[in-house]
């Protein structure tokens, strides 16, 4: 699978396009602080950060520091400051924190770009400290998520599905490294206030997919969405992802 550049052009549109309602940031921090202990503060990672669409919310929700990871310079001079964050040039395979050093690390839909899966399952065990919990949500190439784009427009759905792994391969690039799988979750959160909400996110093409499509791909999946709009419901949009919660 060809490597997806941020600093081309998702950049300019990401932090926009992939914006996270408080909301929606609630469910997940809950979700997280349902596998955690009730002390505080948890030191954080939060492996590619990118423009901070989670990292603030970490700091807030656990104390803080939190440390984002981010190999994109690009998507780094834009992410969301906060006095209890750091933001670092890394990457999954070269994580710049001393070994031992966060309580809980997040991996939030980014594991599909890492190259390395074992050099970074290993970079990880590393930081976290002993009982330390790692967090992953990804999608998985057997369990896709059941979004109306992907019912609306099915070539989407398969140049998505070509990104990532299978459940079992994934589960197994973090318990091959020393993880035991501790939980997995479904999380369903409010991704959009409404369909048009939902639409002008996704006509700004901030999913790394849209990076692997050619142009006529991409116009024809559009037009079909304008085509189909008339006939489907509005109101908040929800979206349920796979979350799955590793001990080290």
């Amino acid at each position: 699978m060809e490597k997806v550049d941020y600093d081309a052009r998702l950049h300019a549109v990401y932090a926009a396009g992939r914006q996270m309602a408080p909301a929606a940031q609630r469910t997940w921090m809950d979700t997280f602080a349902g596998h955690l202990p009730t002390t505080r503060p948890l030191v954080w990672l939060d492996l590619g950060s990118g423009t901070g669409r989670m990292t603030p919310g970490l700091a807030e929700a656990f104390g803080g520091p939190v440390y984002g990871v981010e190999p994109s310079a690009r998507m780094r001079e834009q992410a969301v400051a906060h006095d209890a964050v750091t933001y670092l040039d890394g990457s999954g395979e070269r994580i710049p924190l001393p070994d031992a050093s966060v309580d809980a690390a997040l991996v939030f839909f980014v594991w599909h770009h890492v190259r390395d899966h074992a050099a970074a399952a290993r970079e990880l065990l590393r930081v976290l400290r002993p009982g330390g919990r790692l967090f992953v949500q990804a999608n998985f190439a057997d369990l896709m998520p059941d979004v109306w784009w992907f019912r609306v427009v099915p070539a989407w759905r398969e140049v998505d599905r070509a990104q990532f792994g299978t459940f079992d391969e994934v589960c197994h690039d973090f318990t091959d490294a020393g993880f035991s799988l501790a939980a997995r979750e479904s999380v369903r959160w409010a991704r959009s206030g409404s369909l048009a909400e939902d639409v002008a996110k996704l006509r700004m093409r901030a999913v790394s997919a849209f990076e692997l499509m050619d142009a006529s791909a991409t116009a024809a999946g559009f037009a079909a969405i304008e085509t189909a709009l008339p006939t489907m419901e509005d109101g908040p949009q929800y979206e349920t992802n796979s979350l799955l919660v590793f001990e080290r």
